[in-house]
C-alpha cells in the first residue's frame, strides 16, 4: 500500500491507498482487528451486497465478537443480503447470536446505486473502496475523512428500511 501523511496534527492520521483486490480484503481484515483491539462504539458496513468481504473468516469473527461488547452497535447499510446468507453461512450464523447489536438497512430504491463500498470506525478508521474494478481504496485515519464518510451514510441511513432478519419465521 502506498503511503500519504494526513494533513491533520494528531499522531498517526494519514492515508493509505491500495491498489489491488488482495490488499483491500486485507485492509477489511485489519479494519475489524483494529476495531476489536482499540474498540470503538460503532461499526459502520456498506456494501451493494458484501458479496466480496472476508465476513465468513473465523479471525473476523472473532474479531468482531471481541469488538461486540455492551453498548455497541454494527450497522450494515446493503442493496441486498442474498449473497451475505449464501457466501457468509458462519456471520449469518453470528449475526443471529449479535442480532441485539446488529441493525441490517436497505436504502429507497432510488439511493441503490448511491451505496458505497465502506467500512467505518469512527475516530479510528475509514476505509472506502474508489473504483471497484480496479479495487482501488482509501486507509484513512483522518477524521475529517471519518465525520464526512458518516455524514454520507447517515443520510443514505435516514432513508432505508430494515432488511435481512437475524432469523425467518416459517409454517
Amino acid at each position: 500500500m502506498e503511503e500519504v501523511e494526513g494533513s491533520g496534527d494528531a499522531p498517526g492520521n494519514g492515508h493509505r491507498i491500495i491498489t489491488s483486490r488482495s490488499e483491500f480484503l486485507q485492509a477489511l481484515r485489519d479494519g475489524f482487528a483494529l476495531a476489536a483491539a482499540q474498540g470503538c462504539r460503532e461499526l459502520l458496513l456498506s456494501d451493494p451486497d458484501f458479496a466480496d468481504w472476508p465476513l465468513g473468516e473465523p479471525a473476523v469473527l472473532d474479531h468482531l465478537t471481541r469488538w461486540a461488547f455492551a453498548h455497541r452497535k454494527l450497522t450494515m447499510l446493503g442493496g441486498h443480503f442474498d449473497e451475505v446468507s449464501r457466501r457468509h453461512a458462519r456471520f449469518a450464523q453470528w449475526r443471529r447470536q449479535w442480532s441485539h447489536i446488529v441493525e441490517c438497512r436497505s436504502p429507497d430504491s432510488d439511493d441503490e446505486r448511491d451505496i458505497p463500498t465502506l467500512l467505518l470506525a469512527p475516530g479510528l478508521v475509514t476505509l472506502k473502496l474508489l473504483n471497484r474494478a480496479q479495487y482501488r481504496a482509501s486507509w484513512s485515519t483522518d477524521e475529517g475523512d471519518s465525520v464526512r464518510a458518516h455524514e454520507h451514510l447517515d443520510a443514505l441511513l435516514q432513508r432505508s428500511v430494515e432488511a435481512f432478519p437475524a432469523t425467518t419465521l416459517g409454517l
